[in-house]
């Protein structure tokens, strides 16, 4: 008999096929905002790690005809049907990602969504310190291309490294939210981070 974990992945896995999702995670960003209201209309979002696309496509309904979402990722990912979103295929850590950002979209981004992940060895510890080292890039990226007081929303593991990241995090934005969406497996150490009011640093 399946796991509830496994009756979990397989009932979003269908769902995204039969909603024509790319990615069984754009449930968790539709759960992120039915929580936090993240999105709103007209908004610039930029979805850092994008590939496959299932981010993307969500976001692209909550920021409407008016908004723009700018889906960057080093592999190729696939063309959008919809009109309101832009692939760029280049890696987040380029000095030049804000000019590039800006071309597309006319602005800075007004919200970064990071639901980057590296290959999971099943070494816990290992795990969440990749992780975090990969909100850690994010993180520096927003300094470039979120506007002040913007939000960056992100998925870390829990693991011996959280409060180190927590202290980088902290001192960025004003207010900082946790939540592990109810599309999350059980048996998951992530969650995602919800930062409000973002302050950005020199240098």
């Amino acid at each position: 008999m399946a796991s509830i974990d496994e009756r979990k992945r397989e009932y979003y896995y269908n769902k995204a096929k039969e909603e024509g999702y790319r990615s069984r995670a754009s449930y968790k960003l539709k759960q992120l905002q039915k929580k936090f209201y993240i999105i709103k209309r007209g908004n610039v979002v930029v979805d850092l790690g994008a590939a496959p696309g299932g981010w993307s496509q969500v976001a692209s309904e909550f920021v409407g005809r008016k908004g723009k979402v700018v889906a960057v990722d080093k592999q190729a990912i696939a063309p959008f049907e919809k009109k309101n979103i832009e692939i760029l295929r280049l890696d987040m850590r380029r000095e030049d990602l804000a000019d590039q950002i800006f071309k597309v979209a006319g602005s800075l981004a007004d919200v970064v969504l990071s639901d980057l992940a590296g290959n999971v060895t099943g070494n816990w510890s290992l795990d969440a310190d990749r992780q975090n080292y990969l909100v850690l890039l994010a993180l520096e990226a927003c300094n470039r291309i979120l506007k002040e007081g913007g939000t960056f929303v992100t998925k870390v593991f829990r693991g011996p490294t959280i409060q180190e990241l927590d202290e980088e995090i902290k001192p960025r934005f004003q207010k900082i939210k946790r939540f592990r969406p109810p599309a999350t497996r059980k048996r998951s150490a992530e969650e995602y981070y919800v930062c409000t009011g973002f302050k950005k640093t020199e240098g």
